[in-house]
């Protein structure tokens, strides 16, 4: 199986890629990015191609490409994948428009093609006994649940919103969200969020909270603040909580791990001892292929991510609860 990466703008690329060489039967065959020297490195670095015109490298033989290009671009990349008939793997949050999303669903549906979005944390294994735990009933009905991801301030493009979309809000609340819907099956009904910038001289927010009623009546609470200092010994963490009525449940999803105190970095880090969640992302999304099913992950789930954002902007803006309209 031949796949393209298109763009090394995201941080996950260079995980992703490395991850599709350890299966035997998968090649990375060609790299483009618009910035021609960062494209040429990771060129060199997975033994493959590089190739300056995105037309070009969708017009060869890949099956599928992995997109991992700024938020605003995902729109463009992944039609224009889909146009091609190639399968897609795209980064989150799937855009930063809801329109556009809808947009991107409908090619893929138009021109059949997988379109699965990169929400990783759902192959942790301690989320997936999470879920084990809620849907066997083992604490009763969920009542409300208690989440952060937080994370260090990424900077370069992360932090310009006409390439990002936002700040800490659009790029850590999808990951809970993702979290929640799929282990509860349920959908959002009301948004409430304050938003601030406390920690960093940016443009875009960096820290905030939202509040959540879903349609079932279970309430969330989201802290996606980049609160993280440079010494944090990770780059975040995903926490929940969940209360129900017969129990209540925690999860650290990074829980497992090795302290290793750096000497030749003089810091402290956390290596995960887990499975890798990232593995698990790109093996579900080469058997679809392979099996010719849809994604563990659709663009659906992408999309309803993508609506609570916005919605938690529009709070923030109104300082009032607003209700979603799912399109």
């Amino acid at each position: 199986m031949k796949i393209g990466m298109i763009s090394f703008a995201h941080m996950h690329a260079f995980s992703y890629a490395k991850h599709l060489l350890e299966f035997p039967e998968v090649e990375i065959s060609a790299i483009w990015d618009e910035d021609r020297e960062i494209g040429t490195e990771m060129a060199n670095t997975f033994n493959c191609l590089y190739i300056s015109d995105l037309d070009q490298l969708l017009d060869s033989d890949v099956d599928a490409v992995v997109v991992c290009s700024e938020n605003s671009k995902h729109k463009d990349h992944v039609i224009a994948a889909a146009r091609a008939g190639k399968h897609i793997l795209c980064e989150k949050p799937i855009a930063t428009e809801v329109e556009d999303a809808k947009a991107m669903i409908d090619a893929c549906e138009e021109f059949g093609v997988i379109l699965q979005v990169a929400y990783p944390v759902r192959f942790a294994p301690a989320i997936q006994r999470v879920r084990e735990y809620i849907r066997s009933g083992t604490i009763g009905e969920v009542v409300a649940i208690n989440g952060t991801n937080h994370g260090q301030m990424p900077g370069g493009w992360y932090i310009e919103k006409e390439l990002s979309g936002g700040g800490a809000a659009t790029d850590h609340i999808v990951h809970v969200m993702d979290l929640i819907r799929w282990i509860l099956n349920d959908e959002v009904k009301n948004v409430y969020a304050e938003l601030d910038t406390r920690f960093y001289p940016i443009d875009v927010e960096d820290c905030g909270m939202v509040t959540l009623e879903f349609e079932s009546g279970v309430i969330v609470s989201i802290d996606p603040s980049w609160s993280c200092p440079k010494a944090f010994p990770s780059w975040g963490d995903v926490l929940l909580e969940f209360v129900g009525t017969k129990g209540t449940l925690s999860v650290d999803t990074f829980k497992q791990h090795s302290t290793y105190y750096n000497d030749v970095e003089g810091k402290v880090q956390h290596l995960s001892t887990a499975d890798d969640m990232d593995k698990g992302l790109i093996e579900d999304f080469l058997q679809s292929i392979k099996e010719k099913r849809p994604p563990s992950i659709t663009g659906e789930d992408g999309l309803r991510t993508l609506e609570v954002v916005k919605a938690a902007y529009e709070s923030d803006k109104q300082k009032k609860v607003v209700t979603l309209n799912r399109i």
